[in-house]
């Protein structure tokens, strides 16, 4: 099927109001964990791997969304855990500087109306919604506190963003008293969701690898193509949430975390609010390492669409960026590239295509990326790199139906 989208617009920029300003709860909570797609809108998103082991320790975690809305709700994960997670004290804020939060902005989350919640090991659990109004592009501080954690611990290893770790921190202050040291990765937290001003707003889904998760962009200064992206569709509320995991791959697990077509679920159809997911994923399974054929990745491609096709989502495919002059590049693994990219050009499964390899090539030698794009090592975009992706996709319209 053709691309028959364009990019939705951006949303009115709002202000976070998380304490005594008179926006009202929702007359009615659900309860944590009953919230799947359709009653909100996920704005922040990172997906689930193993990040080392649990501790007893707090945690002060930020992030940036994408849409602006009312009632905020966080998803914890205890993904890869081997047994519950105890979680007390939650709060979310607005960062001011470093560990500091904003005056007056710290809440307290609740789950199912209690302060403390227990994630069974696999599952995940949503947080109440918490009365108030989120501005669009507005950096959040969700703190936690795991006081009996053991065993593996789930989290995102490449947050390219500094949190806080504290063993005597209050999750509830507002100070930097206590928070230290810093981490590069985000603990628990695995998606953030809001409620749009227009009921038919929706958000996107990028499922992809190192390219998608940030790797080569300038780290604290959100820089990644989905937050490109983000920026691009903010007019219309349009949530982006960035699902990306470096090393991913179409067909197989690896030591990041399961194959892009086995965490389809978590990372995209159990989102709320999402209209269409963009796959941006081959490049480590064509690798010589690997050395899986066009047949196989465009097979895992049509396998991740037909489900997200049947469960009401459009789909857009992105072509393999070149790669030549990285240590796995060979000649073999760019014919499978050339193979690939042709198929999700010419192939008709996807609603649309971005063009990511015609966006970031070298002209004067098509296998290798702009060296002005390049973040050095041949393989992931720099920041102007990462512009250029976000530039080249054209999501379908909240509209598309197949």
């Amino acid at each position: 099927m053709s691309g028959r989208g364009r990019a939705r617009r951006a949303a009115a920029v709002l202000l976070l109001v998380l304490a005594g300003q008179a926006t009202p709860a929702l007359a009615v909570t659900p309860p944590a964990g009953a919230t799947v797609r359709g009653t909100g809108v996920v704005t922040w998103a990172a997906s689930a791997q193993r990040v080392g082991e649990g501790a007893d320790r707090a945690y002060r975690l930020i992030v940036k969304v994408s849409a602006g809305g009312t009632d905020l709700r966080v998803r914890l994960s205890n993904a890869f855990g081997d047994r519950p997670l105890t979680v007390d004290g939650a709060h979310a804020g607005l960062q001011a500087e470093g560990a500091s939060l904003k005056p007056g902005s710290n809440r307290a989350l609740t789950f199912d109306g209690e302060h403390t919640v227990t994630v069974p090991a696999g599952g995940t659990v949503w947080s109440d919604p918490l009365p108030g109004r989120v501005a669009a592009g507005a950096r959040l501080a969700v703190s936690l506190r795991t006081p009996d954690a053991r065993g593996p611990a789930t989290g995102h290893e490449l947050a390219l963003t500094t949190s806080y770790l504290g063993r005597d921190a209050d999750p509830g202050g507002a100070g930097d008293t206590g928070w230290a040291p810093t981490t590069g990765s985000w603990w628990y937290l695995d998606a953030i969701s809001v409620r749009p001003a227009h009921p038919r707003t929706g958000a996107v889904v990028a499922l992809g690898d190192s390219i998608t998760d940030g790797w080569g962009s300038t780290p604290g200064r959100d820089r990644r193509w989905p937050d490109d992206l983000a920026r691009r569709l903010r007019a219309d509320g349009t949530g982006v949430a960035n699902e990306g995991i470096s090393g991913n791959r179409v067909l197989s697990d690896d030591d990041g975390g399961p194959s892009a077509g086995r965490r389809l679920e978590r990372d995209v159809l159990s989102q709320p609010g999402v209209r269409t997911v963009i796959l941006y994923e081959g490049v480590n399974d064509l690798k010589a390492h690997h050395g899986a054929s066009a047949a196989e990745i465009v097979a895992g491609y049509r396998e991740i669409t037909e489900r997200a096709h049947a469960a009401g989502l459009c789909v857009v495919g992105a072509t393999v960026a070149p790669f030549k002059g990285w240590l796995q590049w060979d000649p073999a693994a760019e014919a499978v590239r050339r193979e690939v990219n042709h198929q999700v050009r010419t192939g008709g499964d996807f609603d649309a295509v971005a063009d990511v390899d015609r966006a970031l090539r070298d002209p004067r030698d098509p296998a290798r990326l702009r060296p002005d794009l390049d973040s050095g090592d041949h393989l992931h975009p720099d920041d102007d790199g990462m512009r250029a992706i976000a530039g080249a996709v054209d999501p379908p319209s909240r509209n598309c139906r197949r």
